[in-house]
């Protein structure tokens, strides 16, 4: 049930034609009534109409929406003027099928850049999507948001009297400067809008933040959160409820955060990056996302080459305050460098070990920078030839 598992949201998702392949291809999530939402947002300049749209409602409603209407096909990106009216007017029709007003609803849209809605198609398609909203629809919504993934990605938990769902796609064009796909996340709790998106920053932001795919900031990238109030109870910060609130979020948002990464376009490995002993956090998170994102380290996770060279080089390269002799860094429990140094003969006595580890699906490698508070997770994956082969012929 995923983003309908909170009391209080209804969902859809139905096949418009949206997509070649006429799998489900738009989705809406509504609550009962408008309720507090909040938005985390992609940091590219070029930015998708639907993104400036759903920014803009939210700035003009105090943090407030009814839920939110999503395609996949078409990212509505680099589309001009055009686009912007599409959005508008897509997510305007809806609303009024609703009974809400225009500017309720926001909107997401993912797929090709530069593409133009099917808008012919999508509004022909909103009549039956309305009326097939229902409690139990959490997971053909998230069908429908997909695009490149293999299978969609969903994921709950309950806090006390409190549930929290969630649901995500997105597995490439992936970098770390929120937001990093399309992420919907519902609680049933009662919030003031403010305190629903300090829990989204708090929980979500981090999470997201810590996932490179391909070094690739989208144009799309939208978290959104909604908190529909179905439960008849109210969270406030410093409260035991508040921290359960957390826990909860924190939970789903982990879930759907391994999903992607396991998901990843190609992955064969999965590449977990910690950090410590940094001069600060942020001198650790440049770090770990630079060895998480370096195409040397990812493709020597595709090979299973345990190259110390190319981590140490991401580690120099990343911008932060390094002393490459105070550098050491393991890959799972196998020490590969020592004080900034490449251990004598590692390659004839260890090399056979760290190989070993890095066929595991989930590549773990440590760096520890000196003896600093700084800590930081980055999670990424191995960069393989399906990879390339998706994305060589992904509007072929």
């Amino acid at each position: 049930m995923s983003v309908t598992f909170p009391r209080g949201f209804r969902a859809a998702g139905v096949a418009a034609g949206m997509k070649p392949s006429g799998n489900p291809d738009l989705g809406l999530l509504v609550a009962d009534a408008p309720c507090p939402a909040a938005g985390l947002f992609t940091t590219n300049l070029v930015q998708a109409a639907p993104v400036r749209l759903s920014r803009e409602r939210l700035a003009a409603s105090g943090g407030r929406a009814l839920g939110v209407l999503v395609n996949s096909g078409q990212a509505n990106a680099a589309t001009g003027p055009q686009g912007e009216h599409d959005a508008r007017v897509a997510t305007a029709r809806a609303a009024e099928l609703l009974g809400a007003g225009p500017d309720d609803l926001l909107a997401c849209s993912t797929g090709v850049i530069g593409e133009p809605l099917h808008m012919e198609r999508l509004l022909d398609a909103l009549p039956g999507l309305v009326s097939s909203l229902s409690e139990g629809g959490g997971s053909a919504f998230a069908r429908a948001i997909i695009t490149t993934d293999t299978l969609s990605k969903e994921a709950r938990a309950e806090a006390g009297h409190f549930r929290v769902g969630g649901c995500a796609k997105g597995v490439g064009m992936i970098a770390p400067d929120l937001a990093t796909m399309l992420v919907f996340v519902t609680t049933d709790a009662a919030l003031a809008p403010g305190h629903l998106d300090r829990l989204a920053r708090a929980t979500l932001e981090p999470r997201f933040e810590s996932l490179t795919v391909d070094g690739c900031r989208s144009t799309n990238d939208t978290v959104l959160a909604f908190a529909s109030g179905g439960s008849g109870e109210a969270a406030e910060p410093g409260t035991a409820a508040w921290g359960a609130l957390e826990e909860a979020f924190a939970d789903v948002g982990e879930s759907l955060l391994q999903q992607l990464a396991h998901d990843a376009e190609g992955v064969t490995h999965v590449l977990l990056i910690d950090v410590e002993g940094a001069a600060s956090t942020e001198d650790a998170r440049l770090v770990s996302r630079a060895v998480a994102a370096s195409p040397l380290v990812k493709t020597a996770a595709f090979g299973g080459d345990p190259n110390p060279g190319r981590i140490l080089q991401a580690v120099g390269a990343a911008g932060a305050e390094v002393d490459p002799a105070g550098v050491d860094v393991w890959i799972g429990d196998v020490p590969v460098v020592q004080g900034g140094v490449i251990p004598p003969g590692f390659f004839e006595t260890k090399g056979a070990a760290a190989r070993e580890a890095m066929q595991a699906p989930d590549v773990r490698i440590r760096v520890r920078l000196g003896g600093g508070p700084g800590r930081s997770r980055a999670v990424g994956c191995d960069l393989s030839y399906e990879y390339v082969r998706i994305n060589g012929e992904y509007t072929t």
